[in-house]
């Protein structure tokens, strides 16, 4: 992805912090023909993001009823192996937009933690146990995204205070750090 490409540029220069936002905050089941209509829109972003593939729901699989169980998967998995957050945060991406895999369940979020090594015994031992304070962690990321006007995914925020909507090209990335550190010097 872009912001890997820039990290890897920049890499003294910038760190990257992945935070919630929440597409389906409340859990539904929505119209299944209005879903796939939705996943149609992803070949937009594949037009212009080439290292990430996505693919129109094709699978037979329910579409998730929620992106709070992956969101919390995800603060479990960073709590408890932290070394393997972003390689999870990653097949979780892949799961879903290429793999057309239900990230609300269970079952599906424990093998996309085992498939980058995550032990399942210590991540389902967490997510029960810390279950609450990863979920409220979640809620409060997406609540601070959105009293800090962020309305949708992918939104970039520099420095803590200069969001940027929407994919961008890796060369706008980069000019926008730097001039960010030159107004910050």
């Amino acid at each position: 992805m872009r912001l890997d490409k820039l990290k890897a540029q920049m890499t003294s220069r910038v760190s990257i912090t992945w935070k919630s936002f929440l597409l389906r905050a409340e859990p539904k089941t929505g119209d299944r023909d209005a879903f796939l209509e939705y996943t149609k829109s992803w070949l937009r972003p594949a037009e212009v993001e080439p290292d990430v593939t996505f693919t129109v729901w094709a699978s037979d699989e329910d579409q998730p009823s929620s992106s709070v169980p992956a969101h919390v998967a995800y603060k479990t998995v960073e709590a408890i192996a932290p070394e393997l957050a972003k390689p999870f945060h990653d097949r979780l991406m892949r799961g879903y937009f290429t793999d057309n895999q239900n990230i609300a369940d269970s079952n599906v979020l424990m093998a996309l933690a085992a498939d980058v090594g995550v032990d399942p015994d210590a991540l389902a031992a967490a997510g029960v146990e810390r279950r609450n304070e990863f979920t409220n962690a979640v809620i409060e990321e997406h609540n601070s995204a959105i009293s800090n006007n962020v309305t949708g995914i992918p939104t970039v925020v520099f420095e803590n205070q200069f969001p940027v909507p929407g994919a961008q090209p890796l060369e706008a990335y980069v000019r926008l750090v730097e001039r960010i550190e030159r107004r910050l010097d």
